[in-house]
């Protein structure tokens, strides 16, 4: 059954379906902004200045943005590729036609941001179907946004590639709900933003963009910030054009002559820019005051990528080549104290095992670049005084998603958490999951702090701990295997 709604895009059409003997209506694929191409490529999205004449189907999958498909995680989807990407999808349970005489309640909206490293991630991904979320009276949105060099190019101060185009489009999506969603039942006045690994990194740079103030009421962090470490935010500048004109150099463009933008986008296949991922400025320096904030981390983080990370080490592991790569991280990650961070994850490990070698260097990892770095975010926001920050971690283990990811040892490790808040792990939920899953949507799309509790977790006497609130209102946690973020 089709049902249509008119936006500032044009009429939409999407269709209703039956999830838990409920009605959800889907919209796929709806345009937010012209299609980056030609001149655009780089640039910042424009939005759509008229709406599209007649009916635009929305109940369709529609294209990812340019990125490598062999970047995909674990997709049985056939993906289409283009610089026509600039789409959302949108699940809700009423709109304002199939309300009563056009009139329905608002419900609250929540907006998701994919992770991907910024080089890949597509709102099409199979586990990505808002209509589970959506049965407990909140409306779901995810935007696609572009990845790689087309999103995040830098062209050393010209306008028409400032960098972050790709955070440029998710403000453009933000936007776009904020003017239509109530179309959809959604209130624009509590829109949450979430994101997991780069869709975190978004939602940190959103909280800090003075041009996002205003666009949304609460954040949640799914692993990771913008900020790596204290002394190291992001690529500077410097470093941006330097990997923009390596690029140039690699598509045979003159990177002296002035017009080196323009060659670029003259390239007819944008697929030859996947093969070199380039990270661009995060021009943002002021936080966003107003939002209730609520970063996390899952457990064992660095399981999945240090063993990507450093293949060359398969199958062992000594502890001098341990050593050797902590060095080698300090170059990247500044001001790393190598001894110091050896001695923390070598304390108690057998130096010839090279099992336990490997697991110390994937809970490094996943401290280094996810758990410190979502911490002292949390924590230097908090410092602020302005709104509450909650920190939680999520702690199951699920066999069946750890083979599927390739969580190494059956960690529960990055990314792991997705399935769970979209509900693909459970093929009946209607049978299993409702008691529990209807209190924990009711909690997250509200953050009411009276429905937060703190689990339980094993820690040693030595793991540093957070205060979530020195206060008394919560309890102290332990962030167990973290080493020292201070």
């Amino acid at each position: 059954m089709g049902i249509d709604v008119n936006t500032s895009s044009g009429s939409v059409r999407g269709q209703t379906l039956h999830v838990l003997n409920r009605k959800i209506h889907q919209f796929l694929n709806i345009p937010y902004a012209k299609p980056p191409l030609g001149p655009f490529r780089f640039a910042p999205p424009v939005p759509l200045k008229a709406p599209k004449e007649g009916i635009i189907d929305d109940t369709k999958v529609g294209n990812s943005c340019i990125q490598s498909l062999k970047s995909r995680m674990n997709s049985d989807n056939i993906m289409t590729i283009s610089e026509d990407c600039l789409v959302l999808n949108i699940w809700t349970p009423n709109t304002a036609s199939s309300g009563p005489k056009g009139v329905v309640a608002l419900n609250a909206v929540m907006f998701y941001i994919y992770g991907g490293g910024l080089y890949s991630g597509t709102i099409f991904h199979e586990y990505l179907n808002g209509s589970l979320l959506a049965t407990n009276g909140v409306v779901l949105v995810a935007a696609n946004y572009r990845v790689g060099p087309l999103g995040f190019l830098y062209g050393g101060g010209d306008q028409t590639a400032p960098g972050n185009a790709g955070f440029y489009d998710q403000l453009l999506a933000l936007k776009w709900i904020r003017e239509n969603i109530d179309l959809f039942g959604g209130d624009k006045d509590r829109i949450t933003i979430f994101g997991m690994s780069a869709g975190s990194w978004s939602v940190s740079a959103h909280i800090l963009s003075p041009l996002s103030k205003g666009l949304f009421k609460r954040a949640i962090m799914q692993s990771g910030s913008v900020m790596h470490n204290r002394d190291r935010p992001a690529l500077s500048t410097v470093e941006a054009l330097q990997r923009a004109k390596q690029l140039t150099r690699r598509l045979n463009c003159d990177e002296f002559d002035y017009k080196w933008l323009d060659c670029l986008r003259a390239i007819d296949d944008p697929n030859l820019f996947v093969e070199t991922p380039v990270s661009g400025h995060i021009g943002v320096t002021h936080a966003v005051f107003g939002t209730e904030f609520l970063p996390r981390t899952v457990k064992d983080e660095g399981t999945m990528f240090a063993p990507v990370l450093y293949r060359p080490l398969k199958p062992d592991i000594t502890e001098h080549q341990f050593r050797g790569i902590v060095a080698n991280l300090s170059a990247e990650y500044h001001n790393i104290d190598v001894d110091k961070v050896c001695d923390h994850y070598l304390n108690g490990v057998h130096k010839t095992n090279s099992s336990q070698l490997k697991a110390e260097l994937s809970a490094l990892y996943g401290d280094l670049v996810f758990t410190c770095p979502t911490y002292r975010f949390a924590k230097s926001y908090a410092n602020s005084g302005r709104n509450a920050v909650y920190f939680y971690r999520f702690n199951f283990k699920s066999q069946f998603l750890a083979k599927q990811y390739g969580c190494v040892g059956g960690d529960v490790c990055h990314a792991l958490d997705v399935p769970f808040v979209w509900g693909s792990p459970l093929s009946k939920p209607h049978e299993v999951w409702p008691q529990f899953w209807d209190k924990s949507v009711i909690r997250v799309k509200d953050l009411n702090p009276n429905d937060m509790s703190v689990a339980d977790i094993e820690c040693d006497d030595n793991s540093p701990a957070v205060c979530a609130d020195k206060t008394g209102g919560q309890q102290s946690v332990r962030i167990c295997r973290a080493v020292d973020c201070e």
